[in-house]
């Protein structure tokens, strides 16, 4: 189809019009979104590194005493002790939102306890398996709260991923071709006007013959 055979109106330029000023206002609105996003990401990023070094502490302290817990209890006493324990951590996943990102919010409740909460007898046992214990309950906390933070992370980063794309799309591929298509219509309609404009007056000059 030769261009001279396209057609556009006016109201077809408005709608254009309406439609770029609307990507372009979700254009800013995404982009700020996705340089919040990225600030929260690495906010908690910095939350991340130091619960997966206190991860990693509270392992090998842990592994430390569980392995001085068997040389001096024994497998069997320490088995014993820990098949005494009746009440185990209590686990509450709920959810918040950032930036309009739901992420888990794990509450935990019972992973500490005290002494006399663990079942077995202390007058059956050695201080070195109350120490066993306790470190191990520092790492199931310590498990609890990487595990929060990095689900959070790995949501962000998705959305991030997500909101990228379509700032992408807008910018690079929608709001182009939609600017593109309303500067030819325009051009479009400012040449039929002006060929309008030149039939009007070849036939005015007929009529004033």
């Amino acid at each position: 189809m030769a261009l001279r055979d396209v057609k556009p109106t006016r109201s077809e330029l408005i709608s254009l019009k309406r439609r770029i000023a609307l990507s372009e206002r979700g254009y800013k609105l995404l982009k700020m979104k996705r340089d919040g996003l990225i600030l929260e990401f690495f906010k908690i990023l910095g939350q991340a590194k130091n619960t997966r070094s206190e991860l990693d502490t509270r392992y090998e302290k842990a592994v430390e005493r569980m392995a001085v817990a068997n040389t001096i209890e024994g497998a069997i006493g320490v088995k014993s002790a820990a098949f005494s324990v009746n009440e185990v951590p209590n686990i509450e996943l709920t959810s918040k939102n950032i930036m309009g990102v739901v992420v888990p919010e794990i509450k935990a409740s019972k992973v500490k306890k005290g002494i006399m909460d663990r079942g077995y007898g202390v007058l059956g046992t050695t201080s070195i398996i109350d120490d066993t214990a306790s470190s191990f309950e520092d790492l199931v906390d310590a498990i609890i709260k990487s595990a929060e933070i990095e689900t959070t992370m790995k949501k962000l980063l998705e959305e991030i991923e997500s909101t990228k794309r379509r700032v992408n799309a807008l910018e690079y591929k929608v709001i182009p071709e939609l600017t593109e298509a309303r500067d030819f219509i325009k051009m479009r309609l400012d040449e039929m006007e002006r060929e309008e404009l030149f039939r009007l007056k070849k036939i005015k000059a007929r009529t004033s013959v």
